[in-house]
C-alpha cells in the first residue's frame, strides 16, 4: 500500500513519530499491515553503525534490501532511521515508484540544542545513546527535506520540542489520510507512484555500474597493495594490472589511507559527473581503466 519515510536528525523523536503513526494506522478499520523497518530490527549498535563511512553504508544498504523485500500492496512499510542523506532518500523514493504503491516523508523538525540534551538524556538513565563525536558528525550531515524534491514529498512536519509527538498529531493524522484514502475505482489514484520501464531500467542501471565502479576500484587498491608489499625495498616502477589496462606509474610507496581517500574522491566524483555527462562505466575493465587514469593524475601531483 505505502512507504513511508521517518526523517531527522539523532535524537529528535523518529521511532516516537513512527510508533504513534503505527498505532494510528492500526485504529483504522479494517486495520491494515504495518511494520517498522529499524535498526533494532537486526540488533544493531547505534554507535557501531554509524562509527565510519563503510559501516553507515553497510546499515543503510541493509535497511534498503530489506524495505525492497518487504514492499507490496498489501502492507504499509515504515522506515525509521536517520534517512538523512537526500540520495538515500531518492533511493527509497524509486523503491516505492517500481512497487506502484503510495509514498511519503514523516520529518521530525528539531532544534538540535533539544538532540543534544536529548541524547544526554538518554545516556544518564542507561538507555541506548551516541557518541559525542559521531552525534556530532550526524548533525553536521544531516540534509533537511525539502518537499518541492519529489522524493520528500509529500513532506508532513512534526515538531515534537514544541508540541510534543501524539497518533493525533495533525502531521501523523494528515499522513493517515494521505496514505488510506480512497478513491473511486473510475479515477487515476494520483497519490500511487506509476513505474515506468525507464525509470525502472534507469534505476537497474545505476545500481549495476555503481556495484562494478565499487568492486572495481577495491580490486585495484588491493592489488596496489599486494605489488607494492613484494617490492618492499626495491624500486617501484609502475605497477601492471593486466592486458588492455594502462600501468599504474607509482615510484614510491603510496600507504592504504592514501589510497583509500583518492578511491573515495574519485567514486564522488564520477558519480556527480554521471548526472550531466556521460553515464558511469557498465563493466569492471572500464571501471579500472578510469581508475588508473585518475591515479595516474593525482599520485603525480601529491
Amino acid at each position: 500500500m505505502a512507504l513511508v519515510v521517518i526523517c531527522g536528525q539523532p535524537c529528535s523523536g523518529k521511532s516516537t513519530a513512527a510508533f504513534c503513526l503505527a498505532e494510528a494506522l492500526k485504529d483504522l478499520k479494517p486495520m491494515p499491515t504495518v511494520r517498522i523497518i529499524d535498526e533494532t530490527s537486526f540488533h544493531l549498535d547505534r554507535n557501531q553503525s554509524y562509527a565510519d563511512m563503510t559501516a553507515e553504508k553497510n546499515l543503510r544498504g541493509l535497511l534498503r534490501s530489506e524495505v525492497d523485500r518487504s514492499l507490496s500492496k498489501d502492507n504499509i512499510i515504515i522506515v525509521d532511521s536517520l534517512n538523512s542523506i537526500k540520495g538515500y532518500r531518492y533511493e527509497l523514493w524509486c523503491l516505492a515508484r517500481a512497487a506502484g504503491i503510495r509514498y511519503c516523508v514523516l520529518y521530525c523538525d528539531v532544534e538540535e540544542t533539544h538532540c543534544v540534551k536529548w541524547n544526554g538524556e538518554r545516556r544518564e538513565v542507561g538507555e541506548s545513546s551516541y557518541d559525542d563525536e559521531i552525534f556530532e558528525d550526524l548533525l553536521r550531515r544531516f540534509e533537511k527535506p525539502d518537499g518541492r524534491n519529489r522524493w520528500d514529498s509529500p513532506l508532513f512536519e512534526l515538531w515534537p520540542s514544541k508540541d510534543g509527538i501524539e497518533k493525533t498529531s495533525a502531521a501523523i493524522l494528515g499522513a493517515v489520510l494521505y496514505l488510506t484514502k480512497k478513491v473511486e475505482s473510475k479515477i487515476r489514484d494520483d497519490r500511487v507512484l506509476q513505474p515506468t520501464i525507464a525509470t525502472q531500467t534507469t534505476w537497474l542501471s545505476e545500481a549495476n555500474s555503481l556495484y562494478e565502479m565499487d568492486r572495481a576500484t577495491q580490486e585495484v587498491i588491493t592489488f596496489i597493495m599486494e605489488a607494492q608489499s613484494q617490492a618492499i625495498g626495491g624500486p617501484m616502477n609502475g605497477i601492471t594490472l593486466g592486458q588492455g589496462l594502462p600501468t599504474i606509474n607509482i615510484s614510491r610507496t603510496v600507504g592504504l589511507p592514501e589510497l583509500r581517500r583518492l578511491r573515495r574522491t574519485f567514486m564522488k566524483l564520477t558519480g556527480q559527473s554521471s548526472l550531466s555527462g556521460p553515464p558511469l562505466p557498465s563493466n569492471a575493465e572500464s571501471a579500472k581503466r578510469m581508475f588508473v587514469d585518475y591515479l595516474n593524475r593525482e599520485i603525480e601531483t601529491i
